[in-house]
Protein backbone atom coordinates (compact mmCIF):
# COMPACT_ATOMS: atom_id res chain seq x y z
CA UNK A 1 0.00 0.00 0.00
CA UNK A 2 1.17 3.17 -1.10
CA UNK A 3 2.05 6.52 1.26
CA UNK A 4 -1.00 8.40 0.23
CA UNK A 5 -3.48 5.09 0.11
CA UNK A 6 -1.99 4.88 3.55
CA UNK A 7 -3.04 8.44 4.81
CA UNK A 8 -7.00 8.44 3.31
CA UNK A 9 -6.73 4.76 5.30
CA UNK A 10 -5.71 6.28 8.53
CA UNK A 11 -8.35 9.89 7.87
CA UNK A 12 -11.34 7.43 7.21
CA UNK A 13 -10.52 5.16 10.41
CA UNK A 14 -10.36 8.47 12.29
CA UNK A 15 -13.26 9.97 10.99
CA UNK A 16 -15.30 6.93 11.51
CA UNK A 17 -13.80 7.22 15.30
CA UNK A 18 -15.20 10.32 15.78
CA UNK A 19 -18.73 9.47 14.19
CA UNK A 20 -18.76 6.71 16.65
CA UNK A 21 -17.95 8.79 19.91
CA UNK A 22 -20.49 10.97 18.78
CA UNK A 23 -23.44 8.67 19.77
CA UNK A 24 -24.48 8.24 23.40
CA UNK A 25 -24.38 4.89 25.16
CA UNK A 26 -27.39 2.66 24.19
CA UNK A 27 -29.20 0.85 26.95
CA UNK A 28 -29.19 -2.80 26.61
CA UNK A 29 -32.38 -4.33 25.72
CA UNK A 30 -34.31 -4.83 29.14
CA UNK A 31 -32.22 -1.79 30.68
CA UNK A 32 -34.21 0.60 28.94
CA UNK A 33 -36.94 0.22 31.20
CA UNK A 34 -35.50 1.01 34.79
CA UNK A 35 -36.87 3.48 36.19
CA UNK A 36 -34.37 6.50 37.32
CA UNK A 37 -36.22 8.18 40.46
CA UNK A 38 -35.05 11.35 42.39
CA UNK A 39 -37.57 10.47 45.50
CA UNK A 40 -36.19 7.22 48.02
CA UNK A 41 -37.85 4.41 47.18
CA UNK A 42 -40.12 2.62 49.77
CA UNK A 43 -38.05 0.17 51.63
CA UNK A 44 -41.53 -1.56 52.13
CA UNK A 45 -41.25 -2.10 48.53
CA UNK A 46 -37.75 -2.27 47.46
CA UNK A 47 -35.13 -3.98 48.08
CA UNK A 48 -31.64 -1.88 48.34
CA UNK A 49 -29.26 -3.37 45.56
CA UNK A 50 -25.69 -1.00 45.98
CA UNK A 51 -24.56 1.97 44.44
CA UNK A 52 -24.64 2.53 40.58
CA UNK A 53 -22.29 4.82 38.20
CA UNK A 54 -22.80 5.83 34.86
CA UNK A 55 -20.38 7.91 32.87
CA UNK A 56 -19.95 9.00 29.21
CA UNK A 57 -17.20 11.00 27.77
CA UNK A 58 -13.69 11.63 27.93
CA UNK A 59 -10.45 14.45 27.13
CA UNK A 60 -10.93 13.32 23.60
CA UNK A 61 -14.90 11.43 22.73
CA UNK A 62 -16.14 14.48 24.69
CA UNK A 63 -15.46 17.27 22.58
CA UNK A 64 -17.33 15.66 19.86
CA UNK A 65 -20.17 14.75 22.25
CA UNK A 66 -23.21 16.80 22.59
CA UNK A 67 -23.70 17.87 26.04
CA UNK A 68 -27.41 16.04 25.53
CA UNK A 69 -25.66 12.64 23.84
CA UNK A 70 -23.54 12.56 27.41
CA UNK A 71 -26.19 13.40 29.49
CA UNK A 72 -28.09 10.55 27.64
CA UNK A 73 -25.78 7.93 27.57
CA UNK A 74 -24.43 8.28 31.11
CA UNK A 75 -28.36 7.51 32.00
CA UNK A 76 -28.16 4.75 30.32
CA UNK A 77 -25.20 3.48 31.05
CA UNK A 78 -25.93 4.05 34.76
CA UNK A 79 -29.57 1.85 33.61
CA UNK A 80 -26.99 -0.65 32.35
CA UNK A 81 -25.10 -1.38 35.87
CA UNK A 82 -29.09 -1.78 37.74
CA UNK A 83 -30.02 -4.18 35.01
CA UNK A 84 -26.70 -6.46 35.66
CA UNK A 85 -27.41 -5.97 38.89
CA UNK A 86 -30.83 -7.40 39.05
CA UNK A 87 -32.29 -4.14 39.72
CA UNK A 88 -35.45 -2.07 38.62
CA UNK A 89 -35.12 1.32 39.79
CA UNK A 90 -32.35 3.50 40.41
CA UNK A 91 -32.53 6.52 43.10
CA UNK A 92 -30.42 8.90 41.77
CA UNK A 93 -28.22 10.54 44.00
CA UNK A 94 -25.59 13.29 41.83
CA UNK A 95 -24.92 14.33 38.21
CA UNK A 96 -21.26 15.48 37.71
CA UNK A 97 -20.46 17.30 34.66
CA UNK A 98 -16.60 18.00 33.36
CA UNK A 99 -15.79 20.78 31.35
CA UNK A 100 -13.67 20.71 27.99
CA UNK A 101 -10.14 22.03 28.35
CA UNK A 102 -10.24 25.85 26.87
CA UNK A 103 -13.76 25.56 25.23
CA UNK A 104 -17.31 25.62 25.98
CA UNK A 105 -19.49 22.80 27.14
CA UNK A 106 -19.00 19.51 29.18
CA UNK A 107 -16.57 16.64 27.84
CA UNK A 108 -18.13 14.28 30.73
CA UNK A 109 -21.11 13.37 32.69
CA UNK A 110 -21.33 10.86 35.21
CA UNK A 111 -24.42 9.71 37.36
CA UNK A 112 -24.26 8.04 40.65
CA UNK A 113 -27.32 6.46 42.63
CA UNK A 114 -28.49 3.34 44.18
CA UNK A 115 -30.14 0.03 42.42
CA UNK A 116 -33.56 -1.25 43.80
CA UNK A 117 -35.24 -4.13 43.06
CA UNK A 118 -38.97 -2.79 43.53
CA UNK A 119 -41.95 -4.93 43.56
Amino acid sequence: MNNSRKLIMTGIAASLLVLVSCASISARPGAERINIVTEKPNPKECKLLGEVAGSQGNWFTGGYTSDKNLMVGARNDLRNATYEMGGNTVYLQNISNSGRFMASGTSNTTVVGYAYKCK
